[in-house]
Order: C-alpha cells, then structure tokens, then sequence
C-alpha cells in the first residue's frame, strides 16, 4: 500500500498562558512512501517523528494537509478503519490474557462478513506466531515471557489482522544492546516476507540504516532530507544531517575555501574547485583519515584506542569544533607515542558546507 502525506502539518497550542506560543510539530510534510517499502522516521527527540506516525495511524487529526492510502484519502478516518497494524514503545499486552489470546484479541472486533469462528482466529493467530517464530510459547502470559518475546507477540497482532500498512513506534527501546540487534533483524525479515508497507519511529540512526529500504530525517518538525541509508551517510543535505548520522560522530572543523582549495587552519588538505571562497564547515568522517607522513592535515596526538579490527586515533586540532577529532584507521597500522600525527584525506569522506546556511557544498570532480 502506498502511502502520500501532502503537506501535512499539526500544530499544539502552547502549554500555558505565560507561553500561548503554538508548537508546530509536524510542518508541511510532503512525501511518498513506496508500496512494501520499510521506510524509517528518524531523528533526535521532539522532532516530529511520533507525532506523523499517529498522523498516518488517525490517533491525532492534522492541522492541514491530507493522507492517502493508495488512492484513497483516508485523513478523516478512525483508524479503526484505516487497515493499519500498530506497535507501541510499550507493547501494550494484555497482563491477564496468554500470548494466543493477546494476538487473537483484534480479530475479535471483526463484524458482519469480516467475522471469523473461534476456529478460525486460533488458526490464524497460529499461523502469524509461526511467522514471528513464538509458536512454541503461545500458552505464557506477558509475565513469563522475556522483552523480546513480548514485542514479537506485540508484532504477532499487529500482522493478524492482515493489516495494510505496518506502524512501528520505537518498538526496540526497552531492549538490551544485543536483543536490539537480533530483533530488528527479525523485522526486517517480518516485512520482507510480508510485503506489508512498514514506518519504523527511531531516535537510533544505527537502527534506521540497518533495516530500511529509505530514511526520511527530520529536525523540529521539517523533513531535512529522504533518501536510502548510504546515499544519505554519504550525500548529507546539511550539516545537520551528517552530524545525526554516523557513529563515531562526523568530525567538523572550521575551514575557508580559497583559490579552489580547501583550508584548515593554514593548510590545504585538498582541491575545492567549483566553490568560491567562503567560510566554511568542513565535516570528515572518521574513516575519510589515512595516516600519512608527508600528510597536510597535522594534529596534535593524544591516545589510540583499539577496537579488534580497527585502530582510532583520538588528537586533537586548532580548528576544530568539538573537543577531539576520533580517526579510524586499520588495526595492521602501527602508532607510535608522538606529539603529533598527520593526515591524509579520502576526498569521498569529505563534506564542505557553507558556513552561513549549513548547506552541503559540491566541488567539481
């Protein structure tokens, strides 16, 4: 099912009197999503990303614009009605009732000629339990199950009413590191065999890139940039958007374009051709470092941490803006105690974005 939100915005009134301020916490959302796509929504906390989600799902009403399923407009909907399959942060099971129970529980509401015997909705509950691999635990109630077992019953009703588009609300945030790991897989498994169009809610950019088909990156309310999980790491639209994604963090210094060439600090660590001179933020990802000799970027050494299969390189430089620049290096790299370490730049791992708007920067080839 593909899914047009059309300049969909939701404003809040302000909290207080003293702050009557409206929050706009959607605004003008315009975008397509694909039919049996898994699409993440992503960004920092507060920016948007669960209020469109309970837009797309009809738990809140938009202040302006239109959402449609396929053809058809479904913004004046109940979402009762709007074939949609919904996972909490929470998971929301029932205590009182067994795993079984709890994924039949929504086909209980069918009516008229969508009713299904007592037959029926146990083997169709069977049968999705088998898809989420729980099959063998249909008789434990919430209390018996561990975190991961419970979020994949939550998944297990969401998908028994056959549901047309699948809505995932942080689903792995009370997970341990490796639960996390094993159960978004799962999802992603979930949805490739389902075909069910899916919008996964992440603050976790690690997440978002592992198991979507496409991102949509939001900051206070406005979508920044849309685009696959490489394209968008290696494409970033702004500052912003290279600064949210990526672990270690981009490293960012301040920097000047003069003559065609890129400054930082005094030195030209590489060609800028096709930008004129300007002020400038120079963002270089962790792995766009190659220990170099004779390298233009010189910096001063700190410490390197080992991390298995690779090395990182923790210095330190004038131009920098945060506190230490984190350079990942191969593990058969050989370091030894300086006072100072030099660079070289992968020009693929370099992003120049103009000082003023924040916006990326191309430079011709």
């Amino acid at each position: 099912m593909k899914i047009v939100l059309q300049h969909l915005t939701k404003e809040f009134p302000g909290a207080t009197k003293a702050s009557p301020q409206k929050v706009i916490a959607v605004n003008d959302m315009d975008i397509e999503i694909p039919d049996g796509t898994l699409v993440a929504l992503l960004g920092p906390s507060g920016c948007g990303k669960s209020t469109a989600l309970n837009l797309i799902s009809g738990l809140i009403k938009p202040t302006s614009g239109r959402v449609f399923f396929g053809d058809d407009d479904v913004t004046d909907l109940e979402p009762e009605n709007r074939g949609i399959g919904m996972v909490f942060q929470n998971y929301a099971l029932y205590p009182h009732l067994n795993a079984l129970q709890n994924i039949i529980f929504p086909l209980q509401n069918f009516k008229g000629k969508d009713k299904l015997s007592k037959e029926q909705m146990t083997a169709l509950a069977t049968e999705t339990a088998k898809l989420v691999q729980i099959d063998r635990i249909l008789d434990h109630k919430p209390c018996q199950m561990s975190g991961g077992q419970q979020q994949r019953v939550a998944i297990a009703r969401a998908l028994v009413k056959r549901p047309k588009v699948l809505l995932l609300d942080e689903p792995l945030s009370n997970l341990d590191a490796r639960l996390r790991l094993q159960t978004r897989e799962e999802i992603r498994r979930i949805q490739r065999e389902t075909g069910i169009t899916t919008i996964f809610v992440t603050h976790d950019q690690e997440e978002a890139m592992s198991i979507s088909d496409s991102m949509v990156l939001m900051k206070q309310g406005v979508v920044n940039q849309i685009g696959a999980p490489q394209e968008v790491y290696d494409k970033p639209i702004n500052l912003f958007v290279a600064k949210f994604l990526g672990t270690p963090p981009i490293n960012v210094f301040n920097g000047m374009v003069v003559g065609g060439k890129l400054f930082i600090g005094d030195s030209p660590v590489m060609d800028a051709k096709g930008i004129s001179d300007r002020e400038v933020y120079v963002g270089i990802r962790p792995e766009g470092f190659i220990l170099d000799d004779g390298g233009s970027l010189v910096c001063d050494f700190d410490k390197v941490d080992v991390m298995g299969r690779d090395k990182m390189i923790v210095c330190r430089h004038s131009a920098m803006t945060g506190v230490n620049i984190r350079a990942i290096i191969p593990s058969e790299n050989t370091i030894a105690s300086c006072d100072t370490v030099s660079f070289s730049l992968k020009k693929s791992k370099v992003h120049i974005f103009d000082k003023q708007t924040e916006a990326r920067l191309d430079t011709e080839d």
